[in-house]
């Protein structure tokens, strides 16, 4: 683990880079920048090492990105700071050998939702010079796509409750051309609808022809779901055989 890797200036643009120990491909290891979840109000990096540590052992070098949190900002600039984060995969994977053609993007919960702005919604790469079709996959776990208006107290400040700001859900963003998708969830979350969320966008995405492949996982909750990618927890659900899988399987699911 390369710790505190900054892509941009200030205090929370930071990421820890994991390098996988197995031999380097000949084009670089596959890439995966992935954002945690927390409701844009908590979270830290050094909270989710087990999901470096996870993807490193499979073979995927792996960028494990802050960014900053409501009260310090609010809707959109964590997905500024997203974006910041993965323009630094796609521009420096090579210099920690990676593959720059096969760098995809990562959330859980909020983060997921980071990450599917980033796959869906030009605006944010746009603005570093890079586009989402750039970008080999896109991976969602336990994602927020549709939930507007609001009901968790916590997200509302965050978008502005109740002047919600438009274009901010990625449900509507969704167009044919966008990168392929592995969308996971837990069959019972309680906190972010399966249904309405994942199925939803995933229904969108088929609909708009962009590749796209579903797996609703029972013994997990919202929060067991990306626990499930940690050694003492792989028993709960396939989730590190799932993207794996989606990570070196064909370009199509």
């Amino acid at each position: 683990m390369h710790e505190g890797v900054t892509y941009g200036p200030l205090h929370r643009q930071r990421l820890d880079v994991y390098v996988p120990r197995a031999a380097q491909p000949p084009k670089g290891w596959p890439v995966v920048v992935f954002y945690y979840g927390g409701s844009w109000n908590r979270g830290e990096r050094a909270q989710y090492r087990f999901v470096g540590e996870a993807l490193a052992s499979r073979g995927i070098l792996t960028l494990v990105a802050d960014y900053r949190l409501y009260p310090e900002v609010r809707y959109p600039d964590f997905l500024r700071d997203s974006a910041a984060a993965l323009s630094y995969g796609l521009d420096h994977a090579a210099d920690w050998g990676g593959n720059p053609d096969k760098v995809y993007v990562m959330g859980h919960s909020a983060g997921a939702y980071n990450a599917a702005m980033m796959a869906l919604d030009p605006r944010w790469l746009a603005a570093h010079g890079r586009s989402p079709q750039q970008l080999a996959g896109w991976i969602g776990l336990a994602g927020p796509y549709d939930f507007l208006p609001l009901t968790n107290v916590d997200a509302m400040p965050v978008f502005h409750h109740p002047n919600y700001p438009a274009n901010s859900q990625p449900l509507d963003h969704v167009q044919p051309g966008a990168p392929r998708a592995l969308l996971l969830a837990a069959l019972e979350d309680d906190l972010v609808n399966p249904q309405r969320n994942t199925a939803g966008i995933a229904e969108r995405l088929g609909a708009a022809q962009v590749p796209v492949l579903v797996k609703m996982h029972t013994r997990v909750n919202h929060i067991t779901l990306v626990a499930a990618l940690s050694r003492p927890l792989r028993w709960m659900a396939p989730v590190l055989n799932d993207v794996v899988q989606f990570i070196q399987g064909p370009a199509s699911p």
